[in-house]
């Protein structure tokens, strides 16, 4: 804010303070222990305290706005101008250079015309330029800111401009140091001095001082008390008084009103809004005493100037006379020598009295008159411009001022010096007095002290010695109180002896005495103390062993107890239960120690024994035997307690053990129960045996685990039946032979369970191995069926090609039946090792058929490998020579025109030509072998070789030709055919890999038979790569073909490299299983260890803080060993879904890991919930166990408390009763202190019960008692604090008694001394006495006020009334009795002065009227008003005083009747009365004279003085009301009308007084005198001025009206003009807007602004009006006021025009941006849809596309529809604007064109998006249709198995056929579909390319291999039910034939011989008919 340097520094308040709020120390566990917490009472009070201040700031910012408001319309009123709004309305700078201008009145640059941003900044730049060239600083004030309105800125400069230019001009200089102050500390001074006086009126800021408005109607009744009647004002109507102070200055001075009474009646009123109305005040009443003060300087000169001379005269005598008796007087009093008594003191001191008060004051009057005589003649001289006159030297006021100062130190030295003798003789009396009296007093104190202090009668028991304790302590503190006394006593001594009293060594031997007696006092209550401490130290011992034995005996009762559990739970709460006791034990041992050397110290004392030293060392050893007994009787029960313990937890263990060992027991009989090996638990195949055996395994590590717990326990149970004994007092004792017998059966159910274990890990051993053998059998067989199948297939070939790979193949297959044939012959003697040791089961049987059928079928294979080996050589060589036979005859002719032509081969059939030359020889050698070896067709081959060898023996010439390049296209040839032939060897390894099966043993014999082959195949793949190589280096042309060979060779080999990888994967991750299955098994033995470890919250609990944490290092232990298991939890669980996650085979069928695993994440988060759980319970008992700890410090603290409570004793005096209070405040301060270790306990059971612990109802419990006891204490220490504070009051009265009791008896000494002295000294005496009356009446109060207290005392301790009532009677009693005596002793003393008072008070007054007497002879009238009212003055003191004196003369009269004078003395009082009556008596007629001449001169010189001020006044104002000036303009004429309203305002109410002047002087004028005649002229002269100036004030009005009617013509043309310059300004902005809503707010402005210049129009005519009104009256300036007419019309009729254009121009704006915004809008809306319409998304799957292209379709329809209407809007309105003639026609086509464009794309965009969703909906119908016929295709399979093995036992051939054909029949349907398929993939992949084409084509290829497949399955099927039905056919035959044979064989055995051998033989013929042939019976065929 801007500020002005040196001015107001304190405008702000100081800032708010921060407070802060201490966390509590108690938290929740599982938010940490230790962490503090913020409270919700700091940040609530913060908030609060921030939007007070908020609020505070914005209510002084808005009064601050509505002050300045009103203070720059004040100022800008003089211009015609006013502001609405602070802010907005300086924005412009055209205000705030007006209102620079008005206050500064300068002239500022003209303010830039515009209204734009530029030309604010500018005109507001002007004016702060203006501000700096004035030295106004302005600080973070810029222009920009108060253009943008910033309230905080703008509201400082305008703060900075009123300090500048109101409040910086203030400057007050103060009447006591001239200090010149400026500001706001000159204007507080300023309303202070104005307000000085005033009731409830103290202004000391400039806030709240002015809140309850009396300060308002204060300054304005000090100036003008005609207003405001303050006296009806009260503090309390605080609006009322602000409101009428408001109204009356706005009213009647004319001050704009600035403030409302709301702004100022509240809280905190602006400081700066109260300062700018103050200095209105201030400026408005400096100018109105200015006017008055130049009205009274010409009246002051007149009167002194007559009688100047005389005056002087008169001074100069007087002083001359004074200054002599000032010398005079100074000698005498200078003499500074005394009498060395008391009574010459008082007589001296007397007689200065007088003279100060007699003479003295006389003189200081002349002086006084002297000095104003002076005064009085210098003003005369100075107002009439004459030379000041000089007195003489000697005579000048500052000689009598020093020679009167010398007076007075004069005076002032004797009166001290007279005072202070006085004083001193006066003290030394007194403090001898005192002396004696308090000596008297110390010395019986001190006897009675020294008797009390040598009594040692303490006591033998605690409260005894504590009570002497107490009652010493008060001793101690009475006399520690009294030895200020004492100190009194020797202060007095000292003090007289300095002052030289004359008794002096009388006082210094008492003084010694006291001080001796003292000495020995102290040392005796010292040496007692000592004592009375040892004592009670001993006692307080001995009372804590009595504690502590009762202690140990409580204890002791406990432990006797023989309770020790009956069952585990109870034992451990006993055992814990007993830590706690031990625990107590163990720390109040350390406090026994304590006590037994704080005693025994007390026996080895020297000197004083306080007791026995036997005593203390029996009871020492009482104690120490006591505490021994404990410790013993506690170990004994400990140990009772650890061995139930220990016994009740290997009972549960043992319990526990059997029971886990009877379970698992019966778990293993269960699983065993199979019998044979073979099929014994479950283990029916190699998974299942495998599965079996890690369950085992789990097992066995759970066995050793708890193996190990079981010895450790039974080691313990053999410890414990070492020991013997029995434990537990209950029935149910537990003996020895119990527990040997409970171990024994845990022994025995323990060996059982090995047994068990051991036997079925033995049965799950021969299982497995049995269950491999018959795996490896059956892969076996498997091969073995698959190399019979091969060996005896029937194709030999058809060439020589497949021959050849045949017989490779053969030779292969050769081989790897002679490498089976020893594991083959082996296979009985494993089996009959496996066999031997599980017994002849079933599996064993089975196996051994196998292994018998795999034998004959190894012989077999052997057999047919050996005769298809041969057949296989036959065919080859044949097919080799008619092979080369014919292809040489065919291509020889042809080949020989190759030759002829010179070209190389390019392909093998060429090349074959050239080769024919090896072939021809091949022929022939293998023609020979055939010969030779008598083949059946000898002569045709023959035939052929002669054929061949003929025509190649033609050809033999050509091919030498072309040898070389043959031979090359020859090595190709050959090469690339042996890479086909080792690419078909490669290419049947795969395979025989990818048929193998997955079983274990059959995979890993497949396995290493594959990598032998892989050896013997890869150095001849190898070496045909190399070869590969160098043969395209070497013949480039034929790279490609070579290159492609080497790739195919490489792709295979790849393929086969794949099959070995796999099956090598297959094999690894057996072996990962394995692994895994060790993991798991080695896992789950920790995971049964780390939750026996966890143990839940079931084990031990801590009994102390250490052992707390001891377990939660333990417990966080186990959570780091935990977390380091979590990673091995993972991977487990990772390899686990890894399997499952797989196909199974890994797995096997028996290893049921998907029911392991919830089973393992179970027990894993067991094992974290016992973690938690303990944790929790832990970290309960580590809180509770703080609590202890904390509930044992507020424990401590409490009894501590307790013990300083009892056994007080109440002081016996004032300084011991505050030393008991101080110390117990310092008490009850600790307790305070101490309170907050209670609060730290309280919070820690509050914490415990919100967080839910386990011990939360003990520490309920435990603060319960805690907190009872802490208000125990507290109670006990507030009565005791109550109890000391009435003892205090007790004896505070009866301090006050003893005091006043010991003055009463001072003051009854003085009283009754009798002393007789002389008759001048009873005077003296008597006003000795009345002054001690009156000290007597003074110290009444006292007396009443001890009454008072005493009743008090009674009435609120009525115990207390017996002693009270007492020392009230015997003070009362004192009182009066000192009161008579007083009495009688004044009246004594009155009697004996009174009649020498009377002689000496009639002489005093006869001197008085004999002064008078000369005063009145000199009458003197004055010469002037001042002094005929001094000598008035003057004569009225005179007149009192001798009223006075005829008071006194008459009381002095009643006095001399009233008393029994003597003679003499009654004649001598008779003389002087009666002089004295006389004298008085002639006194009062010249002063009745003097009064009536002094009467009349006053009245003839006060006309004179009043006819002088009212000339000087009309004088005065008579310029002022003739001046010819009019102003040259409205606001000056306005001033002057106002200035000469009020010259006639105040003619007229002048009128009266002058009226009333005017009479008083013609009265005096027909008296005949010089002063008269002075009169009469002056009468004449103010006749004549004030008709005068009556006739020119009304001149003056008159002129001053009719310039005012022009000056308001012209200011109103002003303001026109300016106002239609400025509407002008506002029509001519360019400013059209940014956007829409700024463009319709102008136009909305700007129609105001229309009609405002519509309305305007009256004022226009008014002022038309106005002009002809002028042109009639003739005004000489008529023209000028005709053409200033002229210019407004043509002004306001340009400006409609104007307005007009403006008008058209915002609204063309204003459509234009409307149309913008709908085009932006519907170009936003296009684009949304845009982003919608080009969403990449299409669905995931065919219902997301379905409801996608749904979702589409119906977005389509709503965006056309909507964006037609849209679109078709916006286009009519750009027509209609453009053909409107629109300035932006052009723009506005070009959004149209833009927008049209950008729908054609959106309707583009949509047609291309629902052509994307058409095609991927056929895409995804695509899928789904697959999905489905795959589906049904895998139902119609699985549905396979059940038509060829149905469920009915004997099922009918017919029956399995009907189903067969109803199951093609439903094959046929899937026809169509597949059809289907194959169509639209054909169609799709005609559209799709890349990723989705080979999507497209997979899935069909999926659908079609299942299809494939299916029907593949299906034919098998067929097969299958055609060989059953077979089957079938074959047994019903042989049944048939079984049955007629049974027939046959019956009729043959019968016992009838036959008749006949024809009969015979008929039977014989019947059955070789009967007999079907061999060939005729069907076989069935292997399925």
């Amino acid at each position: 804010m801007a500020q002005v340097p040196g001015e107001v520094d304190n405008m702000e308040g100081p800032p708010a303070p921060n407070n802060n709020n201490p966390a509590a120390r108690w938290e929740s566990p599982d938010r940490g222990w230790e962490r503090e917490q913020p409270a919700a009472s700091t940040a609530a009070a913060s908030l609060f305290e921030c939007s007070r201040i908020k609020a505070l700031a914005d209510e002084r910012e808005a009064v601050q706005k509505k002050t300045f408001t009103k203070w720059v319309n004040s100022h800008l009123a003089r211009v015609g101008c006013h502001i609405g709004d602070l802010y907005a309305d300086l924005r412009d700078g055209f205000v705030l250079t007006r209102l620079l201008e008005v206050l500064s009145g300068e002239q500022l640059p003209r303010p830039t015309r515009g209204r734009m941003r530029i030309h604010s900044l500018e005109n507001v730049d002007k004016a702060l330029q203006f501000l700096k060239e004035q030295r106004v600083h302005l600080e973070n004030v810029g222009s920009h800111d108060i253009v943008d309105g910033n309230h905080r800125l703008t509201l400082g400069l305008v703060w900075t401009i009123i300090l500048r230019f109101q409040i910086q001009v203030i400057k007050i200089e103060t009447e006591d140091n001239r200090e010149t102050r400026s500001a706001k500390d000159a204007l507080l001074l300023w309303c202070q001095m104005k307000t000085a006086g005033y009731p409830e009126v103290n202004i000391q800021n400039f806030t709240t001082s002015w809140r309850d408005g009396l300060a308002f109607n204060a300054l304005i009744h000090r100036h003008r008390p005609d207003l405001v009647d303050f006296s009806k004002l009260t503090k309390s109507n605080a609006n009322y008084n602000l409101q009428r102070a408001f109204r009356t200055a706005e009213q009647h001075l004319g001050l704009a009103r600035l403030l409302d009474p709301e702004d100022v009646n509240m809280e905190a009123p602006d400081e700066k809004s109260i300062i700018t109305y103050v200095v209105s005040f201030y400026h408005y009443f400096s100018k109105m005493k200015a006017l008055a003060v130049e009205g009274k300087r010409i009246g002051k000169v007149l009167d002194q100037v007559l009688e100047v001379g005389k005056i002087i005269e008169r001074y100069e005598e007087l002083a001359a006379e004074l200054l002599a008796w000032i010398h005079r007087t100074v000698g005498l009093i200078s003499n500074q020598k005394f009498a060395n008594s008391l009574s010459g003191v008082q007589q001296q001191l007397q007689a200065f009295t007088a003279y100060c008060t007699l003479e003295k004051p006389v003189k200081f009057q002349e002086k006084g008159n002297l000095e104003v005589l002076l005064f009085s003649i210098q003003s005369k001289l100075r107002a009439s411009n004459r030379r000041l006159y000089v007195p003489r030297e000697g005579c000048g006021i500052w000689d009598i001022d020093k020679a009167w100062g010398q007076l007075e130190k004069a005076e002032h030295e004797r009166e001290a010096a007279l005072r202070a003798e006085l004083i001193r003789q006066e003290k030394l009396e007194l403090l001898a007095q005192r002396f004696d009296h308090k000596v008297a007093m110390r010395e019986s104190w001190l006897n009675e002290n020294q008797r009390l202090v040598s009594q040692d009668n303490f006591g033998y028991e605690l409260p005894a010695v504590e009570a002497a304790m107490k009652k010493h302590e008060a001793i101690e503190a009475d006399i520690a109180a009294y030895e200020e006394r004492v100190q009194g006593v020797a202060e007095l001594a000292q003090a007289l002896a300095i002052e030289g009293y004359y008794d002096a060594r009388r006082v210094a031997a008492q003084r010694d005495s006291v001080l001796r007696q003292w000495a020995l006092l102290t040392g005796l209550v010292g040496a007692r103390r000592t004592r009375l401490e040892q004592n009670l130290a001993l006692q307080k011992v001995f009372q804590e062993m009595v504690y502590m034995v009762d202690w140990m005996e409580e204890m002791q009762a406990q432990l006797l107890s023989r309770e020790c559990g009956q069952h585990l739970v109870e034992a451990e709460d006993l055992l814990q239960k007993h830590g706690l006791l031990e625990g107590d034990i163990s720390a109040q041992s350390e406090r026994v120690e304590a006590l037994n050397a704080a005693a025994l110290r007390f026996s080895q004392l020297q000197g004083y024994q306080p007791c026995d030293p036997q005593v203390i060392c029996n009871r020492v050893n009482h104690v120490h035997g006591c505490l021994a007994e404990l410790q013993e009787q506690a170990a004994g029960r400990r140990a009772e307690l650890e061995a139930s313990r220990s016994l009740w937890a290997l009972l549960q263990e043992l319990e526990e053990a059997e029971s886990w060992a009877r379970d698992k027991e019966r778990l293993l009989e269960a699983a065993g129960g199979g019998g044979a090996a073979g099929a014994a638990d479950g283990a029916h195949d190699l998974y299942s045996t495998a599965r079996l055996l890690a369950q085992h395994k789990i097992l066995q590590g759970e066995v050793g685990g708890r193996r190990v717990l079981l010895q450790q326990a039974l080691r313990r149970g053999e410890e414990l039946a070492a020991a013997g004994g029995t434990v537990g007092p209950g029935a149910e004792t537990v003996h020895q032979a119990g527990l040997a017998e409970r171990a024994a059966s845990a022994r025995r159910r323990w060996q059982r369970l090995e047994e068990a274990a051991a036997r079925r890990e033995r049965r799950l051993q021969e299982a497995r191995a049995l269950h491999q053998f018959g795996a490896d059998l059956d892969g076996l067989l498997d091969w073995l069926r698959d190399a019979y199948r091969l060996a005896a297939a029937g194709d030999f070939g058809h060439d020589e090609a497949s021959s050849r790979r045949l017989a490779r193949q053969h030779r292969a297959l050769t081989g790897e039946v002679e490498a089976h044939r020893g594991p083959v012959g082996g296979l009985r003697r494993q089996l009959a090792t496996l066999g031997g040791a599980s017994g002849a089961g079933p599996l064993v049987v089975a196996l051994q058929v196998r292994v018998v059928e795999a034998e004959q079928l190894f012989s077999e294979v052997t057999e047919v490998a050996a005769l298809r080996r041969q057949w296989l050589r036959d065919a080859l060589a044949v097919y080799r020579m008619f092979g080369e036979v014919h292809a040489c005859e065919l291509w020889i002719g042809e080949k020989e025109q190759w030759l002829l032509a010179m070209r190389v081969p390019d392909s093998l059939d060429d090349v074959e030509v050239v080769q024919h030359r090896g072939r021809v020889l091949d022929v022939n050698r293998t023609v020979q072998e055939l010969v030779e070896g008598g083949h059946p067709s000898s002569e045709e081959v023959r035939c052929c070789q002669d054929h061949l060898n003929s025509r190649w023996n033609r050809i033999v010439e050509l091919a030498e030709q072309r040898k070389e390049e043959v031979n090359a296209v020859l090595l190709v040839e050959n090469h690339l055919l042996e890479v086909a032939e080792v690419r078909a060897q490669v290419r049947e390894k795969r395979r025989a890999v990818e048929s193998a099966p997955r079983a274990g043993g059959a995979l890993q014999w497949r396995l290493s038979g594959l990598e032998a082959a892989l050896q013997a195949l890869e150095p001849r793949q190898a070496a045909l790569q190399e070869e590969a190589a160098l043969l395209a280096v070497r013949f480039p042309a034929q790279a490609a073909r070579l290159h492609q060979g080497a790739e195919e060779l490489g792709a295979e080999w790849g393929a086969l490299a794949s099959a070995a990888q796999a099956c090598g994967e297959a094999v690894a991750a057996a072996g990962r299983l394995q692994r895994f299955l060790h993991d798991l098994d080695a896992f789950l033995d920790w995971l049964v260890r780390a939750q026996e470890m966890a143990g839940g919250g079931e084990g031990p609990l801590p009994g102390s803080l250490e052992e707390a944490d001891a377990l939660l290092a333990r417990h966080a232990a186990l959570k780091e060993e935990v977390d380091q298991r979590e990673e091995d939890y993972a991977r487990i669980v990772a390899a686990s879904e890894a399997l499952l996650a797989g196909d199974g085979t890994e797995l096997g069928p028996g290893l049921a890991l998907d029911e392991w695993l919830p089973h393992l994440e179970l027990g894993w988060h067991k094992l974290l919930g016992l973690w938690e759980a303990r944790r929790e319970a832990l970290v309960q008992a580590h809180v509770y166990q703080l609590f202890l700890r904390d509930l044992r410090q507020a424990r401590a603290v409490l009894r501590n408390q307790e013990m300083a409570l009892s056994g007080l004793d109440l002081p016996g005096t004032v300084e011991s009763v505050e030393e008991a209070l101080k110390r117990h405040r310092d008490f009850l301060t600790t307790m305070e202190l101490n309170q907050q270790k209670m609060q730290v306990a309280v919070q820690a059971a509050e914490s415990l019960l919100r967080q839910g612990n386990a011990y939360r109802e003990q520490a309920q419990e435990a603060v319960t008692r805690l907190l009872e006891k802490s208000q125990e204490n507290q109670l006990r220490a507030q009565q005791w604090m109550q109890k000391l504070h009435d003892q205090l009051g007790l004896q505070h009265f009866l301090r006050d008694c003893h005091e006043l009791d010991g003055w009463i008896h001072e003051k009854m000494l003085m009283a009754r001394d009798s002393t007789r002295e002389d008759g001048h000294k009873l005077h003296k005496r008597w006003l000795r006495h009345q002054a001690f009356m009156a000290e007597l009446a003074q110290n009444k109060e006292w007396l009443e006020k001890i009454e008072r207290e005493g009743q008090q005392l009674m009435q609120e301790k009525p115990e207390l009334a017996a002693s009270v009532r007492k020392k009230l009677g015997e003070i009362r009693q004192c009182w009066a009795e000192l009161e008579s005596t007083t009495q009688a002793k004044a009246r004594q003393l009155f009697e004996a002065s009174k009649a020498d008072q009377l002689v000496q008070s009639f002489a005093e007054l006869d001197k008085k009227l004999l002064h008078m007497e000369s005063q009145l002879q000199d009458v003197d009238p004055g010469g002037d008003l001042a002094t005929v009212n001094s000598q008035l003055k003057k004569l009225q003191s005179m007149e009192s005083q001798v009223e006075e004196w005829y008071r006194e003369v008459g009381e002095l009269q009643a006095q001399t009747a009233a008393l029994p004078l003597e003679p003499a003395s009654k004649e001598l009082v008779g003389e002087r009365q009666n002089a004295v009556g006389e004298r008085l008596v002639r006194l009062l007629e010249p002063l009745q004279e003097r009064r009536r001449l002094l009467l009349a001169s006053k009245e003839l010189h006060q006309v004179a003085h009043d006819v002088e001020d009212e000339l000087a006044w009309v004088q005065e104002r008579l310029p002022l009301a003739m001046q010819t000036e009019r102003g040259s303009g409205l606001q000056a004429v306005q001033q002057y009308i106002k200035k000469n309203q009020g010259l006639r305002r105040e003619i007229q109410a002048h009128g009266t007084r002058l009226e009333e002047v005017l009479e008083r002087a013609g009265a005096l004028a027909s008296l005949r005198s010089p002063e008269a005649e002075a009169v009469r002229r002056g009468q004449e002269q103010l006749q004549s001025a004030w008709a005068g100036l009556r006739e020119a004030a009304e001149r003056r009005q008159q002129v001053l009206d009719a310039a005012f009617q022009v000056e308001q013509y012209y200011f109103d043309v002003a303001e026109v003009e300016a106002w239609l310059g400025e509407q002008e300004l506002l029509m001519m902005s360019e400013d059209k807007g940014k956007d829409e809503q700024s463009t319709l707010q102008l136009l909305k402005k700007h129609l105001q602004l229309e009609q405002g210049v519509e309305n305007y129009e009256e004022s226009i005519a008014q002022l038309s009006r106005q002009c002809r009104a002028l042109l009639e009256m003739g005004h000489p300036d008529s023209e000028q006021i005709s053409r200033r007419q002229s210019q407004v019309d043509r002004l306001y009729v340009a400006l409609k025009e104007l307005g007009e254009e403006r008008r058209v121009g915002l609204e063309q704006q204003y459509w234009l941006y409307q149309l913008s915004r709908q085009v932006d809008e519907l170009e936003h809306w296009i684009a949304e849809k845009e982003v919608v319409a080009g969403s990449p998304e299409l669905g995931q799957d065919f219902e997301h596309v379905t409801v996608l292209q749904e979702k589409f379709s119906e977005f389509a329809s709503e965006t056309g529809t909507a964006g037609r209407e849209r679109l078709a809007a916006v286009n009519q309105m750009v027509d209609e604007l453009i053909e409107g003639g629109h300035t932006a026609a052009a723009t506005m086509a070009e959004w149209k064109d833009g927008l049209n464009e950008a729908w054609a794309e959106l309707l583009e965009l949509m047609g291309t998006r629902a052509q994307l969703l058409a095609a991927s909906r056929e895409l995804h119908k695509f899928f789904s249709d697959a999905r489905e016929l795959q589906g049904q295709i895998e139902e119609k399979r699985r549905r396979l198995p059940r038509l060829t093995t149905p469920p009915e036992p004997r099922p009918s051939a017919g029956s399995m056929q009907r189903t067969l054909r109803a199951f093609e029949h439903d094959l046929q349907l899937l026809v169509s579909q597949v059809r289907q398929l194959q169509e639209g993939a054909a169609q799709l992949r005609t559209v799709y390319a890349g990723e989705y084409a080979e999507a497209i084509a997979s899935r069909e290829q999926e659908v079609l291999l299942g299809w494939k497949e299916l029907l593949a399955a299906c034919e098998d099927a067929r097969l299958h039910v055609s060989s059953t039905a077979d089957a079938l056919r074959f047994h019903s035959q042989a049944r048939d034939l079984l049955s007629w044979m049974d027939g046959i064989a019956g009729q043959i055995g019968a016992a009838d011989k036959p008749r006949c051998p024809s009969s015979h033989l008929g039977l014989l013929t019947c059955l070789w008919a009967a007999t079907p042939s061999p060939s005729a019976v069907p076989f069935p065929k292997k399925s």
